[in-house]
């Protein structure tokens, strides 16, 4: 009987371990409103290419002169290296037009990449087909 309960102990740590990683992750819809939309013209400063979603961080200069930092999430590096997308398309200081999506909770200065638009006219768009034309990411 006393090993039982040991071995069900035991058991029932070893699944809550495995659900750790699983209460970390979020769904983008959940934080999200893919149906809300905004864009900025800003300057990149920061890439984080990790696990579990890519981070770009940028500077927007509001119409007063002031520049505000700005975070944009994305997928996961794994998916978008399938889709053809890699870190060295995005440079620190590229000047690009950002679309996201609007953060649920009210953020201002926060979203989840819809596309970015570079000064040489191409684009790289993320998500799906409903969400905008093009090569989707």
């Amino acid at each position: 009987m006393r090993q039982n309960l040991r071995n069900g102990l035991t058991m029932a740590f070893g699944l809550l371990l495995l659900a750790i990683p699983a209460l970390a992750h979020h769904s983008a819809t959940a934080e999200f409103d893919s149906s809300k939309s905004f864009s900025v013209k800003a300057t990149i400063t920061k890439l984080e290419w990790v696990n579990p979603h890519v981070y770009m961080y940028a500077d927007v200069t509001d119409e007063s002169g002031k520049v505000i930092p700005y975070s944009f999430e994305t997928g996961p590096p794994g998916n978008l290296r399938r889709a053809g997308v890699v870190r060295t398309m995005f440079n620190v200081g590229d000047v690009v037009t950002i679309e996201a999506a609007v953060a649920k909770d009210g953020s201002k200065h926060l979203g989840l990449l819809k596309a970015v638009h570079f000064a040489d006219g191409h684009t790289i768009v993320f998500g799906s087909a409903a969400d905008s034309e093009g090569k989707n990411y």
